[in-house]
C-alpha cells in the first residue's frame, strides 16, 4: 500500500488528512483546471466539476478553459508561418521600390493638432528594437554598433512599419485618467503642510516658471514628493529651490527666513550640484536628474556662468537619449508596461528639452544640439487641466483697492504653441546664424521663404487668448509665459529679417524696405509688451527670455541711429532731435537692461555692447553718465527689495536717482515728460496717466498698416537717407556671451540667484 503524501500545514494546524481522503483529491486536483474566474482572481481554485465552490457561492459563471489540442496547435503555427511569408513578400516589394520619397520629404510645418508632428497613416504603436530595459532595470536604447547588440538582431528589415491610427476613444480615455488624477494631486497638494520658505519658493516656481518651460510634470512630482517616489528627488527639490530664490527674495517673511537659515537661499544650490555630480559619479540617470540639469542650466545661464550652464544642458540632452526619452515611448516600446503618466511625463520633457536647446543656443550663440525625428516624441500633451486653471501673480502685493483679475492661465496651450514656435526657429538658427559654417545666400533665402510663411501661420494661428496685438494693448498684462511667448515671436521675427538688412544690393531678396520695417515693427511690439509686463509685475518678475527680447529690439533702434549718423560717426545735435523716436525707445531698453543685470548679470555684456557703441556716436547714456552704479559689479541695493514687495509698478525701480541724472541726458529731448509717461510719475506715486496714452508712444496704430511700406518707414522715424544707410551696417550680436570670459560661479553675489 503506497505511503500517504505529506500534506503542507495551512497555517491553522488543519493540514493533516487520512490518506485515503489525501490522495482522493490530489488525484482529482491533478486532472482539473483553475477555472477562469479564480484565475482572474488569483485564488485557490477547487476544481469541483461542474461548478467550483468559490464560483457558486459568488453566483460566478464558472467556466473551464483546456489546453488546446496537439493538432490545433499545429495549425496554428502553420498559419503564423504562412502569414509572416505574406509579411515579408510585400516588405520586400515595398523596398524595391524607390525610397527617395520617403527620405526627400520635408518636415510638416503645420501646426494642426490632428497630426500631432507624425505624419498621417503613421500608427502609435509599434516596437522599436534598441529600446529596451537594461540588466539595472533603466530604459535605455543601444544602436547595431554598440557592444550590445548581434549583427543578426539586425536583417534589414523596416523596424517603423506603419500600423493602425489609434483610435479616439484611447486617446480619450488615457485623457480623462490624467486630468483626474491631476485634479486628484492638486487637491491633496492643497491639504498639505509644506514649511516655510520651501512652500513659497515651490508657489513661485509653478507660478513664473514652470508655465512656459515645463521642465517637471507638478502631479507625478508632488504626489512623489510625498512618497518619495521615481518622480521626485532631494536634488530635485533643492534645483527648484535655488532657482526661486531670485524670486523669493521679494518677500519679506521669506527673505528673512533665507538669510538666518539658509545662507541667503545660497545651500540650496550648493546641495544641488553636490547631489547632482554624486547622481552622475552613481551613475543613476533619471528624469529627476534631467530636470535638475535643466534648471541648474538655466539659473547658471542667467548668471553668466555659460560654461556652467552649456555643460549641464549638454548633461540633460545626452541624458534623455541614454533614457529613450527622444524616442515616442507609445510607438517604439516593446513590452515595457509604461503606463499614461510615464507616456505623459517623457514626452513633456522631450519638449521642454527641446526648447530649452534652442533658447540656450540663442543666448549663447551656439549650433542646436536636438533635432526632431520621425521617432521623437508628438507634441501631444493629454493633461489639460490646467489649461483653465485660474493664474494670479504669486508674491505681488498691490496697492489697496487693486487686483489682478481672474484670468484662465492657459498653461498648455502656450506650452504647445512654444515648442511649435521653437521648431520654426530651430531651421532659423540651423540656415541663417549658424556659428560654425558660413550660410550660403542660397540657404539663407530658401529659410527666409519658408519660415517666414511658417512664422505668419503661426501667428494668424494663434489662439486670440494668447495673443498681444501692440496696437490694443490691455491695461494689465496677461500671464508671464503669455507675454514671453509673445516677446519671443517678435525676436525670433527680427532674427529672421535682421541679416537681409545688410544684404548686398544684387543679392535675390533685395526688399530691404520689407524686412527693416518687420524688425522695428516686431522691435516696437517688444519694449511695448515689455512696459505693460514691468507695470503690471515689475521688472524683476522677468525671466531671462525678455531680457533677450529686450537687448534684439535694441540692437534694431541702435542699427536706426547709427545709420542716422552716416559716413561721419558722430550725431550732429539736429541728428539727434531728428531721430528722437528711435533715441527714445533706445534708452528705454537701456534703462531695463541695466535694471536687468541687477537679476541676470549675463545682460550686462549685452547693455556692455549697446553702450560702446553709442559712445562712438557721441552720446552720452543714462548708463554711462557720472554717479551711475553698475549692478553687475556692485550688486542691487537690498533696500530695493523692501519696496519692491510694496508696490509692484516699475517707475521706482528705473527712477532711482533719476532727478540727480536729469540734467545730463543731453541730446535725448523731453525726457521728463517721455519717462513721466512711459514709467509713471517721479514722485514714485502711482501714475494718474490713463494705461492707453502711456502705451501710445510705443504702439503702432491699426491706421499705418494699409499704408505704403514708405509711409509705415516714416512713421517709425526712418527716413530715406537711414534707410538707404542700413544696409552698409552689421547688427550687434545676437548672443549674450559674457565679455570679460570670466566665470562667476562660486563668486556670485547673494541678490543674483
Amino acid at each position: 500500500m503506497p505511503t500517504a503524501p505529506k500534506i503542507a500545514s495551512n497555517g491553522n494546524g488543519n493540514g493533516h488528512h487520512n490518506a485515503t481522503t489525501t490522495s482522493s483529491a490530489r488525484a482529482t486536483k491533478k486532472s482539473a483546471f483553475s477555472c477562469e474566474p479564480c484565475r482572474r482572481r488569483k485564488v485557490k481554485c477547487g476544481g469541483e466539476q461542474p461548478i467550483c465552490s468559490r464560483c457558486l457561492a459568488r453566483n460566478d459563471a464558472c467556466v473551464y478553459k483546456l489546453n488546446p489540442t496537439l493538432s490545433y496547435t499545429q495549425r496554428l503555427e502553420e498559419r503564423i508561418k504562412e502569414l509572416e511569408d505574406q509579411l515579408s513578400r510585400s516588405q520586400s516589394q515595398a523596398l524595391s521600390q524607390p525610397s527617395q520619397q520617403a527620405s526627400e520629404r520635408p518636415v510638416s510645418t503645420s501646426f494642426d493638432g490632428s497630426h500631432h508632428g507624425h505624419e498621417p497613416g503613421e500608427g502609435l504603436t509599434g516596437t522599436f528594437r534598441e529600446l529596451k530595459l537594461d540588466e539595472r532595470g533603466v530604459l535605455t536604447y543601444h544602436g547595431a554598433t554598440s557592444f550590445f547588440h548581434l549583427p543578426s538582431e539586425y536583417n534589414g528589415q523596416e523596424i517603423d512599419a506603419p500600423s493602425p491610427p489609434l483610435s479616439e476613444d484611447p486617446v480619450n480615455g488615457r485623457r480623462e485618467r490624467l486630468v483626474n488624477n491631476a485634479w486628484q494631486q492638486r487637491a491633496l497638494e492643497d491639504l498639505s503642510e509644506i514649511p516655510e520658505p520651501f512652500q513659497y519658493l515651490l508657489n513661485t516656481h509653478w507660478c513664473w516658471i514652470q508655465p512656459l518651460f515645463n521642465f517637471i510634470y507638478r502631479p507625478a512630482f508632488t504626489r512623489d514628493m510625498q512618497l518619495l517616489g521615481q518622480y521626485y528627488s532631494h536634488t530635485l527639490l533643492n534645483a527648484i529651490l535655488s532657482h526661486s530664490v531670485r524670486w523669493g527674495r521679494w518677500d519679506k517673511n521669506t527673505r528673512e527666513i533665507l538669510e538666518r537659515e539658509y545662507d541667503g537661499g545660497a545651500v540650496f544650490g550648493r546641495h544641488a550640484r553636490t547631489m547632482v555630480f554624486d547622481e552622475i559619479a552613481r551613475g543613476v540617470a533619471t528624469i529627476p536628474t534631467v530636470q535638475t540639469l535643466l534648471l541648474l542650466s538655466a539659473q547658471e545661464c542667467s548668471q553668466g556662468n555659460t560654461s556652467q550652464a552649456w555643460m549641464y544642458s549638454g548633461m540633460a540632452f545626452r541624458m534623455i537619449d541614454h533614457l529613450g526619452i527622444c524616442v515616442d515611448s507609445q510607438r517604439y516600446t516593446d513590452d515595457i508596461p509604461f503606463s499614461d503618466e510615464d507616456i505623459e511625463i517623457r514626452r513633456r520633457l522631450f519638449w521642454s528639452c527641446y526648447f530649452w536647446d534652442k533658447i540656450i543656443s540663442l543666448y549663447l550663440g551656439r549650433s542646436p544640439s536636438l533635432q526632431q525625428s520621425t521617432v521623437s516624441p508628438p507634441q501631444l500633451m493629454l493633461d489639460d487641466s490646467n489649461e483653465n486653471e485660474m493664474w494670479a501673480p504669486f508674491g505681488l502685493a498691490y496697492p489697496d483697492g487693486v487686483k489682478y483679475p481672474p484670468i484662465a492661465a492657459h498653461s498648455t496651450s502656450c506650452f504647445m504653441r512654444m515648442c511649435q514656435l521653437s521648431v520654426i526657429f530651430n531651421q532659423i538658427l540651423i540656415h541663417m546664424y549658424d556659428p560654425l559654417r558660413q550660410n550660403h545666400e542660397a540657404e539663407m533665402q530658401e529659410c527666409l521663404v519658408k519660415q517666414e510663411a511658417a512664422l505668419k501661420e503661426w501667428w494668424d494661428g494663434l489662439e486670440a487668448f494668447l495673443k498681444i496685438e501692440a496696437s490694443s494693448l490691455p491695461p494689465l498684462s496677461p500671464p508671464s509665459h503669455v507675454v514671453t511667448l509673445n516677446c519671443l515671436y517678435h525676436t525670433f521675427n527680427i532674427l529672421l529679417h535682421r541679416p537681409m538688412l545688410s544684404r548686398d544690393r544684387s543679392s535675390a531678396d533685395s526688399n530691404r524696405a520689407k524686412h527693416l520695417l518687420e524688425c522695428v515693427s516686431s522691435a516696437t511690439s517688444i519694449i511695448a509688451i515689455f512696459d505693460l509686463f514691468c507695470r503690471s509685475f515689475g521688472i524683476y518678475r522677468s525671466v531671462l527670455s525678455l531680457s533677450y527680447s529686450v537687448y534684439i529690439a535694441s540692437s534694431i533702434f541702435l542699427l536706426q541711429v547709427q545709420a542716422a549718423a552716416g559716413m561721419s560717426g558722430m550725431l550732429t545735435e539736429e541728428e539727434q532731435q531728428q531721430q528722437q523716436p528711435a533715441l527714445r525707445k533706445l534708452d528705454f531698453c537701456i534703462r531695463a537692461l541695466s535694471r536687468l543685470k541687477d537679476i541676470n548679470p549675463i545682460v550686462g555684456s549685452a547693455c556692455g555692447l549697446i553702450l560702446r557703441e553709442l559712445s562712438k556716436l557721441g552720446i552720452q547714456t543714462p548708463g554711462s553718465a557720472s554717479g551711475f552704479q553698475d549692478p553687475a559689479r556692485h550688486g542691487p541695493n537690498p533696500s530695493t527689495y523692501n519696496h519692491h514687495q510694496q508696490t509692484a509698478s516699475v517707475s521706482s525701480e528705473f527712477q532711482t536717482d533719476y532727478r540727480a541724472r536729469q540734467g545730463s541726458f543731453s541730446g535725448f529731448g523731453h525726457r521728463l515728460s517721455h519717462h513721466e509717461i512711459m514709467m509713471g510719475n517721479t514722485d514714485e506715486s502711482p501714475s494718474r496717466t490713463p494705461p492707453g496714452e502711456r502705451q501710445a508712444f510705443f504702439q503702432c496704430p491699426d491706421r499705418f498698416k494699409n499704408d505704403r511700406l514708405e509711409n509705415r518707414l516714416q512713421h517709425h522715424g526712418i527716413s530715406d537717407q537711414v534707410f538707404e544707410a542700413v544696409s552698409s551696417l552689421q547688427p550687434i550680436s545676437a548672443s549674450f556671451g559674457n565679455m570679460t570670459g570670466q566665470q562667476q560661479h562660486g563668486q556670485s553675489h547673494p541678490f543674483q540667484a
